[in-house]
């Protein structure tokens, strides 16, 4: 997660603009990004976390990702 470290709002803006235009409703990309974050918070209990980064950015930026570069989750 260290290419995260040095993110502009500027970027978390766009990334969530560039998740919420691929999405047929805004609704349920909402709740999925929610639910991401809060598992990945509950989850990740024990390891020690930028804590500059919260988890609901992280689930954006992880879930705009998946969308862009399919490979990373390889398909």
């Amino acid at each position: 997660m260290n290419r995260y470290q040095k993110i502009e709002s500027s970027q978390v803006t766009y990334k969530t603009e560039k998740l919420l235009e691929v999405s047929q409703n805004r609704y349920v990309m909402t709740i999925q990004v929610a639910n991401r974050a809060k598992r990945g918070k509950y989850e990740e209990i024990d390891i020690v976390e930028d804590p500059l980064i919260k988890p609901i950015i992280r689930a954006i930026l992880e879930m705009v990702d998946e969308v862009v570069q399919p490979e990373i989750i390889g398909c």
